[in-house]
């Protein structure tokens, strides 16, 4: 999977945008701006009729955007993704029937967990990437930095809660991949299309994986 010439979800950018997406015609320039910033991996989350339409118009458009489905919850939404170009899927939770779903399309996913039987369970399965989710309340970075010791071969992508505050004390964590968010789309300059300040937001976030390494 290419911005990057990189299998991994997690390796394409510090920050995964979660991107709601009202309407279809925003969708490009939303994307042309997130990726000029510095985030190629875009989430499109299935959260409104437009979230299709967007994906289509993003892979067809936006060539350097990854883009992806997020709030992925069926079998049935794995496979309109796909169909609509998603490079990637993520889902809230799992079930052993969206597993498999995501699994046999063919395209990388993460499967989202908030428990640690739910990360073991994933790893008898093979899956070592995963979404963290709802990240803050689910016990944030003190419970993955708990879950390092006994379980150092799964990676994150914590969602839920992550702002530009904390983001880097997530990032400085040797299990998290990226975090995902939407603090860099405002509903104010998304409703103006004020795509410039969705930009600068952009490259703010790409920003924050040096902030985490200093603490590190």
């Amino acid at each position: 999977m290419t911005s990057s010439e990189t299998s991994s979800v997690l390796d394409l950018a510090p920050v995964v945008p979660v991107v709601v997406v009202e309407e279809a015609a925003d969708a490009v320039p939303l994307a042309r701006a997130l990726v000029a910033g510095g985030l190629p991996a875009i989430e499109v989350t299935l959260r409104t009729p437009a979230a299709l339409d967007a994906i289509r118009a993003i892979a067809a458009e936006v060539p350097d955007a990854v883009v992806g489905a997020g709030t992925v919850i069926s079998p049935a939404n794995v496979t309109d993704a796909v169909t609509a170009g998603a490079r990637f899927l993520v889902s809230p939770g799992w079930t052993e029937t969206l597993l498999g779903a995501m699994r046999e399309s063919g395209v990388p996913f993460l499967p989202g967990v908030s428990t640690t039987s739910e990360v073991v369970a994933l790893l008898e399965h093979g899956v070592r990437e995963m979404k963290f989710f709802p990240a803050e309340a689910a016990g944030g970075t003190a419970y993955l930095k708990s879950l390092a010791g006994p379980l150092p071969q799964a990676r994150f992508c914590p969602t839920g809660g992550v702002s530009p505050a904390n983001a880097p004390a997530y990032l400085a964590l040797k299990n998290v991949g990226c975090v995902g968010g939407s603090w860099m789309l405002p509903a104010d300059a998304v409703t103006a299309k004020d795509w410039a300040r969705v930009e600068t937001l952009a490259r703010e976030a790409a920003a924050l994986r040096a902030q985490g390494r200093t603490r590190s």
